[in-house]
């Protein structure tokens, strides 16, 4: 099992690591005799899978996004959006690769995110292709994969990835679909906001996941979930100092309690 998913996670193209994966998830849902014992540990990847497709940049030399009216802002749109869902791929697949020992559950969930992924991956880069440009043709930043390096704990992972990267995106992706309406007549951005629509709905699920494994992983530990908060100022010093806007509703379904986003938000929400 950790062999299979190590490979995946290495494979340098895109093409060869979706392959792989597919032909790996079929197996396990088939309950193929997968061995989950392992004398060798995991390894900690020193460059993200990605690094022979696209150049890696500081993230604020990364092109920036707007322009939705010319076809060359569309997909740098939507090469960013593409590039965090692949990068999400390798995310959900270092879970199941690096946290040994867990219910079984826990890796159904996770190759089952990966699977999500590989699809909104695969949807975002089929409109990219549609406007001739592919994954690799814009600069990306790698702070995803500095994520991943750097949680090697449960607890970590569960906090950081799911908990608080993903659920940004729960509440960045309402406010680029608003931006969005006022080219919605052009059909490419018709199909962009359909592929996002579809996106966010699923992602709720993926940090529904992440909370049920932060809450398992503090139970384990024995320490209360509002530690939530210390592991994000961690890795994150300034992350939760200001008030800003959340999507209330899709944090809620994904497992965040009231008073949680309350001291997210800086707003007295529950009381709405």
């Amino acid at each position: 099992f950790f062999d299979k998913i190590e490979d995946i996670l290495v494979s340098e193209s895109y093409q060869k690591k979706i392959e792989l994966f597919e032909l790996f998830y079929e197996d396990y849902k088939k309950e193929a005799n997968l061995s989950f014992s392992t004398s060798k540990k995991p390894k900690i990847f020193d460059k993200p899978s990605y690094h022979k497709i696209c150049t890696i940049v500081p993230p604020q030399k990364v092109p920036k996004r707007g322009a939705f009216d010319t076809k060359k802002g569309q997909a740098i749109f939507l090469h960013a959006i593409c590039h965090i869902e692949y990068s999400a791929i390798d995310l959900a697949l270092d879970a199941a690769y690096r946290f040994r020992g867990l219910p079984g559950s826990f890796y159904d969930d996770w190759l089952e995110v990966a699977d999500d992924e590989v699809r909104h991956f695969l949807m975002l880069k089929e409109l990219l292709n549609e406007l001739e440009y592919d994954y690799g043709d814009f600069e990306v930043h790698d702070a995803l994969f500095e994520a991943m390096q750097r949680t090697q704990s449960l607890l970590d992972r569960m906090a950081v990835v799911p908990r608080y990267l993903e659920a940004n995106g729960l509440d960045a992706t309402p406010q680029i679909l608003k931006k969005l309406q006022n080219y919605k007549n052009n059909p490419t951005t018709k199909k962009i906001i359909n592929s996002l629509h579809i996106i966010l709905e699923e992602e709720i699920s993926h940090v529904k996941k992440g909370d049920l494994w932060f809450e398992w992983a503090c139970k384990k530990e024995k320490v209360d979930k509002s530690i939530y908060f210390d592991i994000v100022s961690k890795y994150y010093p300034n992350a939760l100092l200001k008030k800003r806007d959340i999507n209330i509703d899709a944090r809620l379904k994904a497992g965040f309690a009231c008073k949680e986003l309350e001291k997210i938000s800086k707003d007295d929400i529950c009381d709405k």
